[in-house]
């Protein structure tokens, strides 16, 4: 049952909108169609009641009472006589109406009302006419007593009844015709709206747009859904700009140990090698291999934690290995000078060595492709944990550049020559922050740059 009511629902909102309104105005239509026909019966009944009261109260006056006995007086009202009239003394039938037989189904009734000896009413069944109404009045006088039995065909009252139910039946139907249709109308264009609304949002999210629905000149209603999309909409572009960002960042960090299996192999195939030179190469090969899915899981797992600030640390490393380890692989072809400075070689950050490596190796590239002769590579303990410092001897920062420089892909300047993608500080900063940490730039250090790592202490 439960199947085959939901088969034969609306699938559309608007056909359900339009069933909801079409059955509740049903059940209202019906509640007061019931109830203004069951005030007309009534009110039609009083009013036979007060014709049949008028006739025994016109009744009355062509019977005495004055006397020990009842006389029905012949008086011009005679007539009335013969319109359905009992007059009773006690239980003594006097007159009845020539058409009336003694043992007929109106003069029985009429004779139980008679005896109950105080005015009432009642409704009759008889096969001709079907609905009779009849009332008893009491007439008193000052030594006897008569009761005056009335009685009316209610067929002109039911007719007008019946009449009154077709047409407020037909009214019904005609109301809810109309309700059904007008809902469908009205549910239509208010839900224009919101077709509108879903078509833009799927063509917006499929770009990645930056336009928003906005809650502005909008029904409540509508602002409320336009809130909610907008807010689909910009998790949406929340989540390109990781994938994008995640891409560009594996590629910024994976040209480098990229870049050294290709110059070593092309180094091995320049010319015949020993095998002391095969093996060196297959080192160099193997420990950028390596580099290559450390930085990849390094990454990925950034990126799967949603890149949020956890504020904890996780992991230990040994700065100073990890920091000389990075300067030897620095771009050889560049004639540097590089100065590691860790005096205490026991000390230790609160961080995973290949996470270490990803914050602090994009200041290194960025010090090593700016410096002019010298990259300086400093750490010491703090109260607040361990600060590692990248200096290089370069043109520094431009002053006006400072407020973007933690943006990703701004570069100060695009044709300086370098093949930079502006992505390595936001990376260092976001790696950073995602343990509880920092990266900062010291504007007070001249000549050059100086950036400042700060992690927690393991």
């Amino acid at each position: 049952m439960n199947r085959l009511a939901r088969r034969l629902a609306p699938r559309t909102l608007r056909g359900r909108l339009s069933l909801v309104a079409l059955t509740t105005a049903a059940l209202l239509m019906t509640v007061l169609t019931v109830a203004f026909n069951t005030a007309m019966d009534r009110h039609l009944q009083h009013q036979a009641d007060d014709e049949l009261r008028n006739r025994a109260a016109a009744v009355a006056t062509t019977v005495d009472t004055s006397g020990p006995r009842v006389r029905v007086l012949e008086t011009v009202n005679d007539s009335l006589l013969d319109a359905n009239v009992w007059i009773y003394t006690g239980t003594r039938l006097l007159e009845k109406p020539p058409s009336a037989a003694a043992d007929s189904a109106l003069t029985q009734a009429a004779d139980r009302l008679a005896g109950r000896g105080r005015p009432v009413c009642a409704t009759v069944h008889t096969d001709n006419p079907r609905f009779v109404r009849l009332c008893s009045r009491p007439v008193t006088g000052l030594r006897s007593t008569a009761i005056v039995v009335t009685a009316v065909d209610l067929a002109p009252y039911r007719s007008s009844a019946g009449t009154l139910l077709s047409g407020s039946l037909i009214l019904d139907a005609v109301m809810l015709a109309c309700t059904y249709a007008l809902t469908r109308l009205a549910v239509g264009r208010a839900l224009r709206p919101v077709r509108t609304m879903t078509d833009q949002a799927t063509q917006w999210s499929a770009v990645g747009s930056g336009q928003r629905f906005g809650a502005e000149d909008q029904p409540a209603e509508l602002a409320r859904l336009g809130t909610s999309l907008d807010a689909l909409l910009d998790r949406i572009r929340t989540v390109l700009r990781h994938e994008q960002q995640l891409t560009g960042e594996l590629s910024h960090e994976l040209r480098t140990p990229l870049t050294r299996i290709v110059v070593e192999l092309d180094w091995w195939r320049a010319r015949p090698r020993s095998a002391a030179e095969t093996d060196a190469t297959h080192e160099v090969i193997a420990e950028a291999a390596q580099s290559i899915r450390t930085i990849c899981d390094t990454l990925l797992n950034d990126a799967r934690e949603g890149g949020q600030t956890t504020g904890t640390a996780v992991g230990a490393a040994a700065v100073a290995p990890v920091l000389r380890r990075l300067v030897e692989d620095l771009d050889a072809r560049k004639q540097l000078k590089t100065v590691v400075d860790v005096p205490d070689q026991e000390l230790e950050a609160g961080v995973a060595s290949a996470l270490l490596e990803r914050i602090v190796s994009p200041l290194l590239a960025n010090a090593v492709r700016y410096a002019d002769s010298t990259v300086t590579v400093s750490a010491r303990q703090l109260p607040s944990g361990v600060r590692i410092d990248v200096t290089d001897d370069g043109p520094g920062v431009p002053e006006e550049f400072l407020d973007h420089l933690f943006q990703p892909g701004r570069r100060a300047d695009s044709d300086d020559g370098h093949d930079g993608a502006g992505l390595g500080l936001p990376l260092a900063r976001r790696l950073a922050r995602a343990v509880g940490g920092e990266v900062s730039h010291d504007p007070e250090h001249t000549p050059g740059a100086r950036f400042l790592v700060d992690l927690p202490a393991g």
